[in-house]
């Protein structure tokens, strides 16, 4: 492995850990930077498709929307596996999400299972996300105790 891919794989990591990041500290203006300007984000839960976004304009809305709704947010990533191919790359991802909202006077938290299916490309020396693909694998919630 060439020390190019190797320095690539690096800084894709580094995207997508700052991605979360920025998702647990809700600085949506920033995260949106994190994509091309025509970024594609998919989700789906249990298999079905439940958003499909084009542009960080309307991404960006739906993001501040969804946020508004959680009291905070906490992330953990795992393994991130990448293939890259000169300025473009692919990769697969896994995340553990904590959301807690409020549901009648008490805290609820969900904990979700995500793999992350993506499409970087390198644009003027930076690594973005061109198009996200959400599974949202196995999704538990219950109400928060103390």
């Amino acid at each position: 492995m060439s020390l190019e891919i190797l320095q690539a794989k690096l800084e894709l990591r580094e995207l997508v850990d700052t991605y979360s990041h920025l998702t647990d500290e809700k600085k949506i203006s920033e995260q949106m930077l994190l994509f091309t300007p025509d970024a594609q984000y998919k989700v789906y839960f249990g298999g079905q498709l439940v958003s499909d976004v084009s542009g960080t304009k309307q991404l960006e809305k739906d993001f501040i929307g969804h946020a508004s709704l959680v009291k905070r947010y906490f992330s953990l990533n795992g393994q991130h596996v990448v293939k890259v191919d000169g300025d473009t790359a692919t990769g697969v991802s896994y995340s553990q999400m904590k959301m807690v909202r409020d549901e009648d006077g008490k805290e609820a938290i969900t904990d979700y299972s995500v793999k992350y299916e993506d499409e970087y490309v390198r644009q003027n020396g930076n690594w973005l996300i061109k198009a996200r693909t959400c599974h949202f694998i196995i999704i538990d919630t219950r109400i928060l105790q103390g």
